[in-house]
């Protein structure tokens, strides 16, 4: 049986907000990380107001729908972004997003790894149909990444995205349990 929260080159943590905090602040300075994690305007928030909203969410108890992941490289265990998985259970399916917030770590794998390990952690252990995501097409680099991952294209909404004076489509990608499944027999997975 595989290990649910470690990957090839990253394993899921659990860390305290103010670890969080301390990465996230600097991350969210960094516009272009914002613009392909989120399509609302960017706005700066504190390192105390993202450590205190990270404490509200701890407070609040796990929430059977939500599960929230810190992301870790297994070389040296720095902490490079977050994912998180919102769970339907009447239709028995997942939203997944993710961010590699620290710039070092883009195009060299660990966004796969990380959705990898996600699917796994997804279709084993929480039982899910299907996951689902969505990504703005000026994301190339991510679409790629699903797309190796086994995600497939299920729609686009047209132009309903401004950034820098021009309009950009959002992209909508889906995997099945049974596309999954087909992956790990192939060694693809």
């Amino acid at each position: 049986m595989k290990d649910l929260f470690r990957g090839e080159l990253v394993h899921f943590t659990r860390d305290e907000p103010e670890t969080i905090a301390k990465s996230e602040v600097r991350w969210q300075r960094d516009s272009e990380f914002i613009r392909l994690a989120d399509s609302d305007p960017i706005r700066l928030h504190s390192e105390k107001a993202i450590k205190e909203w990270f404490e509200k969410q701890a407070e609040d108890g796990p929430k059977p729908e939500r599960y929230s992941f810190s992301v870790r490289t297994l070389a040296d265990d720095t902490y490079i972004g977050s994912l998180g998985l919102s769970v339907d259970l009447i239709h028995s399916e997942a939203w997944v997003g993710l961010g590699i917030g620290a710039r070092e770590y883009w195009s060299k794998g660990y966004g796969t790894d990380m959705m990898k390990l996600c699917l796994q952690y997804a279709f084993s252990e929480l039982c899910v149909e299907r996951v689902s995501l969505g990504l703005h097409e000026y994301n190339p680099r991510a679409l790629r990444s699903y797309e190796k991952c086994g995600f497939r294209l299920e729609g686009r909404t047209r132009k309903d995205l401004m950034r820098e004076g021009q309009r950009y489509d959002s992209l909508w990608m889906g995997i099945l349990r049974e596309e999954w499944l087909e992956l790990q027999k192939g060694g693809e997975g």
